[in-house]
């Protein structure tokens, strides 16, 4: 089982927003001084609860792993991801371990990132693109991902997994780990795990602001 869902958090109610959240989640929200930042937060949390509800899980409890990576612990075999870029949220939940990532599609960015510290195979294939930024940010989230989906996050060096773009979107040397790419917008969204999908669900701020109380 695999879902993958984003928001535009934009408009969405902070006050209202903020009362739906757990006191652990407006710890970190009062944390961002900007509300931009804030709103990221309270909708990260609110878009997971909204997907967990729908699949029938209730009140999640949530701890955090060696490195960072939160987790249901009173719940088994759900497993979940967020990731925010810009004014978007996504979230991934699946039965089995996974990662996502979205950004912001920044047609400036330096393509010396890639030379630097990409595969090289990538940082050639960005280059001879007609697109390289373009190009560049869809290894870049099919890459961080990956290393979300492992639970290092940046612990695991970015050169150190090769990300091969075919006909298909592989791991090279390793055939289990299924990729899931989309556009969105201005944004590239993706997942890896163990479940190919080509749904992405589209939820808005104001319907995400639910209180299952």
């Amino acid at each position: 089982m695999i879902r993958i869902a984003y928001c535009n958090m934009e408009n969405l109610d902070l006050k209202k927003g903020y009362e739906l959240v757990s006191d652990k989640r407006k710890e970190k929200i009062d944390f961002y001084r900007f509300e931009k930042d804030k709103k990221l937060s309270c909708g990260a949390y609110l878009l997971l609860q909204n997907l967990l509800y729908e699949e029938g899980i209730t009140k999640p409890e949530f701890e955090t792993g060696k490195y960072g990576k939160a987790y249901i612990c009173n719940y088994e075999n759900v497993y979940f991801n967020v990731s925010h870029s810009g004014k978007m949220v996504c979230c991934a939940i699946s039965d089995r371990e996974i990662g996502a990532d979205v950004e912001y599609n920044d047609p400036t960015i330096d393509l010396n990132i890639a030379k630097n510290y990409f595969y090289n195979s990538e940082y050639e294939n960005i280059m001879k693109s007609s697109n390289p930024s373009n190009e560049f940010f869809r290894y870049w989230v099919l890459k961080e991902s990956y290393m979300k989906y492992t639970g290092l996050g940046f612990n695991l060096d970015l050169d150190s997994f090769e990300i091969i773009i075919d006909d298909d979107i592989k791991l090279k040397n390793d055939e289990n780990i299924k990729f899931n790419l989309f556009d969105v917008g201005e944004y590239k969204l993706a997942s890896a795990g163990h479940f190919k999908t080509k749904k992405l669900d589209k939820y808005t701020s104001n319907a995400i602001t639910y209180d299952f109380d």
